[in-house]
């Protein structure tokens, strides 16, 4: 794993892998760059493939004292593709990794963009009187604080309440039986410093990039689970409905990581959208 260094003296770890066109492919929230390891046999032999882990995340320290926020990932971004001087980026965006991209977006437009991926996100997680189309279909500003709150209590199993007790019915069996792999979760999740994680998610309920949606003025592709633990499929049709053109995959019977859930399926789709014309 190589890094650079972010315009405030942040070091910002990368892994780079293959060779050929660029794709910079951006983590969930508490994720890190290991998240995208499955993709990349098939796509290093065309790309040269970019995967960092936020500030923040993927277990390292920050050495500066300034917080993770979707504002201050986005500038990240912005001075990774500064550094390596690449133009005509992919840039793929899952979760929290999309409201990085839709913030880059807001703040730049798509310069150096040439196409970008979204992967299961809203573009305002937090639900009020006239929106209805982020967490859980119904998510507000009440219950954003009482989950600050738990996060600063239990930062592990809080997460892990979030996803497991939202649409996703199998998701919401699992977490009762407290299934396998949520311990491997669990311990993930508890190595983490939950401070600077705390911090990013209050900037990311705080966001909205409604707007932003429309400033997207290359191909975008859109993947969506058809059973998010999240968001309903009129959150994903919102989405295709404000950027112009947008491709929309809804995988059917996947949770919030569909990419994960298929594999196959996302990679194909993956790369057709990125080398047609």
């Amino acid at each position: 794993m190589t890094h650079f260094f972010a315009d405030d003296g942040e070091k910002i770890h990368v892994q780079i892998s293959g060779d050929g066109s660029p794709i910079l492919m951006l983590h969930g929230w508490t994720a890190s760059h290991r998240e995208w390891q499955p993709f990349l046999e098939q796509l290093t032999a065309h790309h040269r493939v970019f995967r960092w882990d936020a500030r923040g995340h993927g277990g390292h320290r920050l050495a500066q004292d300034t917080a993770p926020t979707v504002q201050r990932m986005a500038q990240d971004m912005c001075n990774l593709i500064e550094h390596y001087r690449l133009d005509e980026w992919v840039v793929v965006g899952h979760s929290m990794g999309a409201l990085t991209l839709w913030q880059y977006i807001e703040e730049h437009g798509c310069r150096n963009l040439r196409k970008v991926v979204f992967i299961d996100q809203s573009p305002k997680l937090l639900t009020d009187d006239s929106w209805s189309d982020g967490i859980y279909g119904k998510f507000d500003r009440e219950q954003s604080e009482a989950f600050l709150r738990q996060l600063e209590d239990d930062f592990a199993e809080s997460v892990l309440r979030l996803g497991g007790m939202g649409l996703n019915e199998r998701a919401r069996q699992k977490y009762h039986e407290n299934a396998g792999g949520l311990e491997k979760a669990r311990q993930w999740l508890s190595a983490q410093d939950p401070a600077p994680l705390i911090a990013c998610w209050e900037s990311l309920a705080e966001a909205d990039y409604r707007n932003a949606l429309e400033r997207i003025d290359i191909p975008a592709l859109l993947v969506y689970g058809g059973d998010s633990n999240y968001y309903r499929s009129e959150t994903a049709h919102y989405v295709k409905n404000r950027i112009a053109g947008a491709i929309l995959h809804i995988y059917e019977g996947s949770d919030h990581s569909p990419h994960q859930w298929q594999r196959d399926r996302f990679v194909r789709d993956l790369r057709e959208f990125i080398d047609s014309p």
